[in-house]
């Protein structure tokens, strides 16, 4: 396939920085790619962008609710984009997820919306800084609810969908991952909590991923070039690992999609929304990736890279 890749841009939700820093973000060196900017009607018009489509005009006066269906429709307009064709990837800008379920979305978060809007596929996180790469078993859950929803079955069908991306999207022909313990020592011989071993092992055997690894230890491992990708069973042990790594420049890719979907690491920041101190670099990094990954699954033969269901246990 020749010609550029194609992204499909939305500016999140209206009130916070998206518009912002994606304007920033493509005001900077040019990107190898054709872009559409999806968003507002009177927020896109300022941004330099070969295509534009607006969602409805967008008034400070306005509620949440507005501001959640804007998003809402921005991200609905982008995959009919990507699964008719139009566009190779798309990247998100940061919503608010109190102005989405105002606005009546019933998804803990746009990962799984994006994985209704494709097909209702299986899919998974992952959080990405430079070679440090981290996907989450579980996502927005109380900690409290954490051990419970870790299942062998679930940790191996994440492990299959980042397996397939990698190769795909990322060229890895053998990827070598690692999987991140839940509790702490990965349980010290059933001393601190038997997950590790009686749901977490057998995981790993059957991906053939090192691990269970305590989770002061793995990270340092991954950034060393050991791991392509580290499983984390929850949120915040994963997400703290590439802040940290990386704070301001980490993206947000969704796996097993027929097309790679980027977002910044970084929420709406309305507290700083128009004041014009918003720092793109995530953003930017987004659609560097992005571009990166659409180029590499146009190559990929069928050009649908991710969309096989893993066999759910």
């Amino acid at each position: 396939m020749t010609g550029r890749p194609r992204l499909a841009v939305t500016l999140g939700d209206p009130r916070g920085i998206g518009p912002e820093v994606v304007a920033k973000a493509l005001a900077g060196h040019p990107l190898e790619a054709e872009i559409a900017l999806i968003g507002a009607d009177n927020q896109i018009a300022p941004i330099s962008a070969a295509r534009r489509i607006g969602v409805g005009v967008w008034r400070r006066d306005e509620g949440e609710v507005s501001a959640g269906r804007i998003a809402v429709s921005a991200v609905e307009q982008a995959v009919r984009l990507a699964l008719g064709g139009e566009a190779d990837a798309i990247v998100t800008g940061p919503v608010h997820k109190h102005a989405l379920h105002l606005a009546g979305f019933r998804h803990p978060g746009l990962t799984e919306f994006l994985g209704h809007l494709a097909g209702d596929r299986d899919v998974a996180m992952m959080l990405a800084a430079g070679t440090l790469r981290v996907v989450l078993v579980t996502t927005h859950l109380p900690l409290r609810d954490v051990a419970r929803a870790v299942t062998t079955e679930r940790v191996v069908r994440t492990g299959r969908i980042t397996e397939a991306a990698l190769r795909d999207w990322w060229g890895i022909a053998r990827p070598r991952l690692a999987l991140c313990a839940l509790n702490p020592h990965a349980g010290e011989s059933g001393l601190f909590g038997d997950e590790d071993d009686r749901v977490l092992r057998p995981a790993a055997e059957t991906l053939v991923a090192a691990g269970p690894l305590p989770a002061d230890t793995v990270f340092v491992r991954a950034l060393r070039g050991e791991f392509d990708a580290v499983l984390t069973p929850y949120h915040d042990v994963g997400m703290t690992a590439v802040k940290v790594a990386a704070f301001g420049k980490g993206v947000n890719v969704t796996l097993g999609l027929p097309f790679p979907r980027t977002a910044p690491d970084h929420g709406t920041a309305l507290d700083i929304a128009g004041r014009g101190v918003a720092d793109p670099s995530s953003m930017r990094a987004a659609l560097e990736l992005a571009v990166e990954l659409a180029g590499r699954a146009r190559s990929t033969p069928g050009h649908r890279p991710g969309v096989s269901r893993p066999e759910r246990g």
